[in-house]
């Protein structure tokens, strides 16, 4: 089955579906026998949110080989929860704005590059995650990011540009929270700038919040920014552009757990693979290890990051003008008292 979002992207990719049906169409598959046969195509389109999970239960169900996501982020993930847990493989042909997913497993950003990959034939037993019970196959969030998410995902726009302004605009106001974390027999207490549970390694756009995230290791990835200055905060995402992120040890804290809590003061919002939600104020995550298939490539992902990964030279130079600021700080306290 072929599950068209025909809203995804950005307004060139909404020329592609005949490409895609025409790719579809070529998929062939070596039967028993050492026959070479072409799969029956089923084509849908998307009308209405939880559409795709639908038709991907209605698949799965069905019997059928494989479900292929053609749109962005939302899209795989309402597929990818029709299909878990069951035989049936999911693909991906990415027409979103990030492609988070996509990107991590190295699967090409044109239609015919994605179907090649699924004509290979490389079946991945990968692992998925939840929050509550939701899914979710790339990330979850809950802080600043899952703020920007809400705020971008009601602006007219999409794509890189927009998310920057997005976040730009919301940092200036935002307040962070103070979050308690249980994990691996410890409890962490803080206020934090994010939370970013992850199961892949990016958010999408080659912006890497956990780069050494596996899809297939059992465990999520856990990256905490602390809520530091405008300096130390600027350099957790100058680690985030460059793919080094946890090299900013002043800024982020990282581990990795296959379940955890989060709790917080007060419900409020969160994002599943970069869509905008509310949960409550104790959040209960979860891996599901090797309980979702999916076409993947032969070759290992490599990381290409947005930002030079030279530029995190900055960083002890970031750390200087941190202690710098915290001696003065206690010298004005003291003077105070």
């Amino acid at each position: 089955m072929i599950i068209i979002n025909p809203k995804a992207g950005v307004n060139a990719h909404r020329n592609l579906h005949s490409s895609i049906i025409e790719s579809a169409e070529e998929l062939t598959y070596i039967d028993r026998d050492g026959v070479r046969k072409a799969y029956d195509v089923d084509v849908r389109f998307t009308t209405h949110a939880g559409h795709a999970t639908e038709l991907a239960a209605l698949a799965a169900g069905s019997g059928y080989y494989g479900v292929i996501a053609c749109g962005g982020d939302g899209t795989v993930n309402e597929v990818a929860r029709g299909v878990r847990d069951t035989r049936t493989v999911l693909g991906i042909i990415p027409l979103g704005s990030g492609n988070g997913l996509a990107r991590h497993l190295g699967i090409p950003l044109t239609v015919k590059g994605a179907f090649k990959v699924i004509a290979e034939d490389r079946v991945l037993d990968a692992d998925y995650a939840s929050a509550n019970s939701r899914p979710f196959f790339c990330t979850f969030g809950v802080g600043f990011d899952a703020e920007v998410t809400e705020k971008f995902n009601s602006r007219p726009g999409r794509g890189l540009k927009n998310y920057i302004i997005t976040t730009l605009e919301e940092y200036s106001r935002y307040h962070p929270d103070t979050y308690t974390i249980i994990a691996n027999g410890t409890r962490i207490t803080e206020k934090a700038l994010i939370i970013a549970v992850c199961n892949a390694s990016q958010y999408g756009n080659n912006a890497y919040i956990a780069p050494q995230a596996s899809i297939k290791d059992g465990m999520l990835d856990v990256t905490v920014v602390h809520n530091g200055s405008v300096l130390e905060n600027a350099m957790a995402a100058i680690g985030m552009l460059s793919g080094m992120i946890g090299h900013s040890e002043f800024a982020t804290t990282t581990f990795r757990a296959q379940t955890l809590k989060i709790i917080r003061n007060h419900e409020g919002a969160v994002h599943f693979d970069g869509e905008p939600a509310n949960l409550s104020k104790i959040i209960e995550i979860k891996c599901y290890p090797g309980k979702l298939r999916l076409f993947s490539t032969s070759m290992k992902s490599k990381l290409r990051p947005l930002m030079a990964p030279e530029i995190p030279f900055l960083s002890p130079m970031a750390l200087t003008f941190r202690d710098l600021s915290y001696k003065i700080q206690n010298i004005i306290r003291k003077i105070e008292n």
